[in-house]
C-alpha cells in the first residue's frame, strides 16, 4: 500500500473516494451484462437473492502489492536454501506461514492467535514485546512489515513510540547463536502515519540488531522493483520502499 494523499486516507476506512465516484458507471455495466447473460439460450436462471456484483475486477493486468508479494517470496528462498527443521514466525502474512509449511514445520506467533489446523503449523497466541521463547533458542525467524505497527494501536497492542525497537530488541533475544532472523519493515524518509504504520531509514534498523551480523540488505522501491544485495542506504530516501534484512547471530554469542 503506497503512501497516497492524507485527504483521502483519512477517509478510506469508511469509503473509497476514487470507487465512490466510479460506482454509477460500474454497477450500470453489470446490469447490462447481467441482462446480455440472461440472453444466452444456455444461461442458467438469475435470482436476485443470489446476486453478488464484483466490480473492480476487470483489469489490465493481475494486481499484486509489491512490498508483499517480493518479501515473502525472497524470504522463502531464503528459508528453501537453508532448510531448516523448524522455523519460526513472528506475526507475518498467515498466508506466508502457511506455505512455508510445504518446507518445514512452522511455528506461528501472534498476538491475534490464528485457529487453524494444518499438518507442519503450530499456531502460538503471543506478544513480540514478550516473545514465549529463551533466550537464544530459535535457529531460524521471520517477522515481516511486522514490526513497524508496534506501539501504535492498530492491533489491539499498548500505545509505545518505542514499539519498533522494542520488538527488535526481542526478536535479537531469542535467535540462537548461528540462528538466523529474515525481517522486513516499511523504509525510507523517517515518519510516523498514525496509526498505520512507522517509516525507517535502513541505516536505524541496522543500528536496532547491533548484536546482529547483516548478511544481505534486499528492498521493493517506490516504483516497485525489486533487488537483492542493495547498499544499506540505497533506499533512505524512498518515500514508502521496503527493506528486507536477512540478520544472524554470531556463533558464541547469547
Amino acid at each position: 500500500m503506497k503512501s497516497g494523499p492524507s485527504f483521502s486516507r483519512l477517509l478510506e476506512p469508511i469509503l473509497e473516494p476514487a470507487r465512490l465516484f466510479r460506482a454509477p458507471g460500474a454497477y450500470a455495466r453489470h446490469l447490462r451484462h447481467r441482462r446480455l447473460y440472461q440472453q444466452h439460450s444456455a444461461a442458467e436462471r438469475l435470482h436476485w437473492r443470489d446476486e453478488y456484483p464484483q466490480l473492480w475486477d476487470r483489469l489490465p493486468s493481475s494486481p499484486y502489492d509489491p512490498h508483499y508479494f517480493f518479501q515473502d517470496t525472497w524470504a522463502a528462498q531464503r528459508i528453501a536454501e537453508a532448510r531448516p527443521q523448524r522455523h519460526v514466525d513472528i506475526g507475518s502474512r498467515v498466508d506466508f506461514v502457511g506455505f512455508l509449511t510445504a518446507l518445514t514445520e512452522v511455528t506461528f506467533v501472534d498476538i491475534r492467535p490464528l485457529t487453524i489446523e494444518l499438518d507442519g503449523l503450530t499456531c502460538v497466541e503471543g506478544d513480540i514485546l514478550a516473545l514465549p521463547f529463551e533466550d537464544g533458542t530459535i535457529p531460524s525467524a521471520s517477522c515481516l512489515h511486522v514490526a513497524e505497527h508496534i506501539g501504535l494501536g492498530r492491533y489491539g497492542d499498548e500505545l509505545d513510540p518505542q514499539g519498533t525497537q522494542r520488538a527488535a530488541r526481542e526478536l535479537a533475544r531469542v535467535v540462537a547463536p548461528g540462528g538466523r532472523l529474515l525481517f522486513s519493515l516499511p523504509v525510507g524518509e523517517p515518519r510516523v502515519e498514525f496509526n498505520a504504520h512507522r517509516i525507517h531509514d535502513p541505516k536505524t534498523i541496522v543500528g536496532m540488531f547491533d548484536d546482529l551480523t547483516l548478511n544481505e540488505f534486499a528492498g521493493v522501491d517506490d516504483d516497485g522493483r525489486f533487488a537483492r544485495h542493495r547498499t544499506i542506504d540505497e533506499l533512505s530516501s524512498s518515500r514508502y520502499a521496503c527493506g528486507m534484512f536477512d540478520f544472524s547471530k554470531p556463533a558464541g554469542t547469547r
